[in-house]
Order: structure tokens, then sequence, then C-alpha cells
């Protein structure tokens, strides 16, 4: 298109230079506004209750505002209850509304309350902006009182305003979502560092949550892509997404979460190894299932099963794909039943279940009837679920491999490098590549995956990307030499366990190597830092999360239940705001209480770069688009001076033309 084609048709929305004018001071004004408050997260493997918590709480930057205007004059019990109402408006109300004397007496100062506060966290946007984040119902309500003054006059008004919402019984309505609107103005813009999904048994409310915030981005993490892999219909993905599950006891979120129907492999497993009580396989229970109750012993059959599934069409798929390289991995045509041993790496080792009935020593990948069976059922129903294919469309429209955003560089697991630091080149999809050309061309793939499949392949051979992206060695998502799953499940040698990090670990505590990882994607050094996930941090054997003097932060600390032995702690999260950069470090979330009444820890914040000066929006990414829009309005203006663009303005409720 033509500059004067596309000048042309921006005329169309300002017609004249009055109105170019007016929107050139807006742009400018938003220009000059302090940028708003980024906030990082990573690795929340399904744990929503968790998720929803710090992201309610801005990790204690809520806290900080209600310290600020409160401090002097609300007591320190007086202020975390105030937080509370914040964090958990529902239930909070129903604790108030039964314990509270005068009920309607403590909603008009909760309201007070609520208004000071969301004053305090609006005051860095325009007045457009809050009010297009204002909810629909109350939303004309909360603008009057947000931006009510101090003259007594609008203190009666003020106050006929409260009284009246309580008059309606609406007072609870109003304040959930005076609650609500503190939390979405708090953080501007929410980064998602990868593992929306694993073993927590809540991915499918997390993205829910997610697909309503109004600015956010996800960069892929492996335990994504292997849900990626699976909405294709991939059979290796979707063994692997349906055996972690089931290990972890998520039937809730697999059939009532996302529909699979998990039947048919219940009615076969339990025929196949009925009278098999499958003690290695019993699930892990880290929250009982509210729907679907099925019986641990059942459970465990069903991970079994799946399992050897698994190990199946995964072995099936290394026979098929040589450039994968993955021969190492073949383990069930080394099992001597007879012996009950596994040849591993060369090792013989006895294994601790010999009852594989489903297995031809003769053709060990193939399925069984029954196993088959069972696959086809799973690729029907994952394929055709509704709310999985929304949400991995939300990952794709909102996700990428890496991001690059206001100077920083945000990606999950790894950078590909040799032992002596420099950038590995790494073969994947018949293309040779290295860091940030490897990154581009690996986002590029999955897109054609998913949107654009090979012609010459189906979309679910086409995701055997996306499976050797989960677990391959070489993968920038999985940063290991080798999954050990089958290890953990049939040898009982824990050195068979181990999984060995690959360079990149090591070499990002040397300032040098996160500033070239930086320079590969473009951007500054001076200015941006690496944020990255994927690895629990292990803050109880002292390690730091601070890598490469501060080049890079690792915010993996256990937000997973699972994780939390390991790490000490229960995760990190990042703010990054106008004045500075501070990593949070968070102890383990408590649930609500049969009592009704909530525990809320908050984190310990460390500043980790304080900027030299104030960062407004002038300065960020999205401040370039806006004074881009100035420049091509500037253009415009000059057209309608030479008169090559004709001006238009309004006539009696018409528009006639000024030339």
């Amino acid at each position: 298109m033509s500059n004067n084609k596309y000048l042309e048709m921006l005329a169309q929305k300002y017609p004249n230079h009055r109105s170019v004018n007016a929107e050139i001071v807006n742009l400018r004004a938003i220009l000059a506004l302090p940028k708003g408050t980024e906030y990082f997260l990573s690795d929340l493997h399904g744990e929503y209750d968790a998720f929803q918590y710090f992201v309610r709480s801005a990790s204690g930057t809520i806290k900080m505002k209600i310290d600020e205007n409160f401090g002097a004059i609300l007591s320190a019990t007086d202020r975390e209850q105030l937080a509370a109402l914040i964090y958990d408006p529902i239930n909070e109300l129903k604790r108030r509304e039964a314990n509270e004397v005068d009920f309607n007496a403590w909603c008009s100062s909760a309201i007070y309350r609520l208004i000071i506060i969301c004053r305090a966290v609006s005051n860095k946007y325009t007045r457009s902006k809050v009010r297009r984040i204002l909810p629909d119902n109350t939303g004309y309500i909360m603008d009057e009182l947000m931006f009510a003054d101090d003259d007594d006059n609008r203190q009666k008004y003020y106050q006929e305003i409260i009284d009246s919402v309580i008059e309606f019984k609406i007072a609870k309505t109003l304040i959930t979502e005076i609650a609500n609107t503190i939390s979405e103005l708090a953080v501007d813009h929410l980064h998602i560092i990868g593992d929306i999904f694993d073993r927590g048994p809540k991915p499918h409310r997390i993205m829910d949550f997610l697909m309503s915030r109004r600015s956010v981005d996800i960069q892929w993490g492996n335990h994504d892509v292997v849900w990626m892999g699976a909405a294709c219909g991939n059979r290796p993905c979707i063994a692997n997404i349906i055996r972690m599950n089931v290990s972890y006891n998520n039937f809730d979120m697999l059939e009532y979460g996302y529909g699979i129907n998990l039947r048919p492999l219940a009615t076969r497993a339990q025929q196949i190894y009925g009278d098999d009580p499958c003690t290695g396989f019993m699930p892990h229970v880290l929250e009982k299932n509210r729907f679907d109750p099925i019986p641990e012993e059942l459970a465990a059959k069903m991970h079994k099963m799946i399992a050897i599934i698994q190990f199946k069409v995964e072995g099936q798929t290394i026979m098929n794909h040589p450039e994968f390289k993955l021969d190492h991995r073949l383990m069930l045509d080394k099992i001597n039943l007879d012996e009950g041993t596994v040849n591993c790496y060369g090792k013989v080792y006895p294994i601790k279940d010999t009852n594989l009935p489903t297995i031809d020593p003769a053709d060990p990948y193939k399925l069984s009837p029954e196993e088959e069976e069972v696959m086809v059922a799973l690729e029907a129903s994952i394929t055709n679920s509704k709310k999985l294919q929304e949400h991995i469309n939300f990952l794709y429209t909102h996700g990428a491999l890496f991001t690059t955003y206001n100077g920083n560089l945000l990606f999950h697991g790894c950078i590909p490098f040799t032992e002596d630091g420099d950038f590995m080149e790494v073969t994947i999809a018949g293309k040779t590549n290295h860091g940030a050309g490897l990154m581009r061309q690996l986002d590029q793939e999955l897109r054609e995956v998913y949107f654009n499949p090979r012609c010459e392949l189906d979309k679910a051979d086409a995701a055997n990307l996306m499976w050797y992206l989960w677990l391959g060695p070489d993968s920038p998502l999985f940063g290991k030499d080798k999954m050990t799953t089958f290890e953990r499940l049939f040898i009982a040698d824990k050195s068979t366990h181990k999984e060995h990090t690959v360079p990149y670990y090591k070499l990002i505590k040397n300032k040098d190597i996160c500033i070239k990882i930086i320079r590969d994607f473009d951007l500054d050094p001076s200015k941006g830092i690496i944020l990255n996930g994927h690895v629990p941090v292990k803050i109880k054997d002292g390690e730091s999360p601070i890598k490469g003097e501060g080049k890079l932060i690792v915010i993996d600390g256990g937000i997973s239940k699972a994780y939390q032995k390991t790490t000490g702690i229960a995760g990190y999260t990042f703010i990054f705001n106008s004045w500075f950069m501070a990593l949070s470090e968070h102890e383990p979330y408590h649930p609500l209480q049969p009592d009704g009444t909530q525990e809320f820890n908050n984190p310990n914040i460390v500043t980790t770069h304080t900027l030299p000066a104030r960062m407004l929006i002038i300065d960020t990414d999205i401040g370039k688009v806006l004074q881009s829009q100035i420049d091509d309005l500037q253009q415009l203006n000059a057209e309608f001076r030479k008169g090559t663009i004709k001006e238009v303005y309004p006539k009696r409720g018409k528009y006639y033309s000024k030339n």
C-alpha cells in the first residue's frame, strides 16, 4: 500500500486538522505518563489457586499501596483484612456477612477504603484507559466515586451514592468489582514465562483467567508444547499428557475441565490389569477430585496402561524419525521378561514390574488391539475438545517461543551452548541454526504445524516436532540430556533416574555469556536483562535466582506443590515498574479453611535493578508505536495543508469539504 493510500484511509478516522491535532495532543500526553507495571510469572504447573493469588496481590504491590494510604490510619490487622478483601472478595464477603454486627456499615467503610486504593493504583493511567477497564454494570458508579473531589457538595453526593448502593443491596457486587478492578489496574501487563500445564490440577482455570486479562503474553514451556502437540492429535504427546495427569490424580481437569473421555482407558485397564495391584503406578494425590473421585487402585491400572502405550508410540516415532537421534530412549525391546531385567545403556538392571501382557517380545512397540482402541478414543476426544482447542489457540495468538519486551528477553528454557561457551549449531526440522536464529526458526515451525501443516504430512505427524521439543536433548525447551520416565517407573536404581542439564545452566553464571545472548537477540545489554524459568531454584541449598551479575533472573522457584520440598519456597515472581525491577520470594499458598478464613503471606521483595530515571511510556515499546502514530498524523496534517487530501468538517450533523 502506498503512503498516500494509507494517509487517505487515516483521514477517514481523522478527517481534518482539528481532529488530527486533538489526537496528537492525546498521544503526546500518554507518552509523558509513567510506564505501567509489568508482572512476570513462570512455571505455574496447573496451580491455579496460588497463581491467581499472586496475580491478584501483584506480589505485594497492593499491600504496599494499602500501607502507603492507610499506614497512619488503620491498624496492621485492619490493613491485612483490607488486603484479604482485594485478594479474595467473594469469600471475604461471606465471612464478613456472617460475623459483622452491622454488615451495611462495614460495607460502607469497605467501599470508601477500596475506592482510595483504586485511585492509588490508577494514577499512572489516563482516565479514558481507566474507564475502559471498569466493569459494565457498576463502572459508572465506580467512575463517579473515583474521581470525586473534596468539595463539600461532592462529598454529600459521594455518600449518597454509597447509601443508595447499600439500600438497593448491590454493595457486595460493587465491592467485588472494585476489588477486581484494583487487581487489574495494579498490573498493566502480565508475562507468563512458560509451563502453564503439568501436574497441577487446574491449568484450564489458569487459561480461562489469562483469556480474561486485557494485556498478557506467554512464552511456551515444554509442558505447554506437549499439550499443543496433543491438541494436534500427535500420539506421543497425547500419551504423555494423559499419563502425567492420571499419575497426579487430575481426573476433574481431564474429564470435566476439557471433556476428555477416559472411560475406554479405565475399562481396558481394569480388564488387562484387573488382578495386578500396580503398586509402582499409584497416583500422587496433591488435591482430591471433586467431581470424578476415581479409586486409587483403578487410577494405578490406568497409569500403567497409558505408560506402556506412551513407550510404544514414542518408540514408533523414534524409529520413524532417525533425525531425532533418540535411539537411546528405546527401552521396550531391551526388556527380558523371562529374566525380569532390562538392558539400560549397556548395563543390565532388574525391573520392578514384569507383568507386561501387552508387550510382544517379537514386536514390542506394536499396540495391542485394546491399546489401539484407547488411543483412537483419546485422539477423538482431545482433538474435538472445544475448550482445549480454544485454550491452545490462545497459546498461539498470545504466545511465542521467546519475547522481547521493553528491552528485556523472555524465554522459558535455554539457549543451546557448547561446553566452551559457543552457540551450539542445532539441526531440527531439516534446518541448522543457533541462538536467536534457532529460536526464530522453531517459533515459525511451531506455527506452521498448527495453522498450516505441510501438505505432505498430516497435522498429527507434523506435530512430532512438538514432541521432540518436549524431551529432545537439543531442544531449547527441555535443556537436559534425557527424560527418564521409563527408568523411574521400572528401575529401582536411582542412578538411572538422573537427568543431566545442558551447559547453558552453568554458563549463565557468567555475565559475558548473558550479554552474548542479549546481543544475539538485537537488544542492548546495558539496559536489558533475561527473564528465564524452567529449572527450579533450590534456595534451601543456597542457590540464587540472580545469575550473570544480575543480567539473568530465574523465576522458577516452586509454585508447584511437587517442587516445594526441593526449592524450600513457593516460587518467585518479578516486577518491573517505572522506578525499579524487583524479585518477590513467596511462601507456600494457604488455601481457604472450612471456617472461611484464609492466611495470606506477604512476599519478601528485593530490588534487583534501580532505574536511573523514572521510565515513561515514551521509553517503551508501546511508546515507539505511539510515536509512529504521531508521525503518521503529522504527515496527514502536511497533506491537508498542501491540499492533496481534502479536509472534511461536520455541518448540521453532516460532513462537508472545506475545499
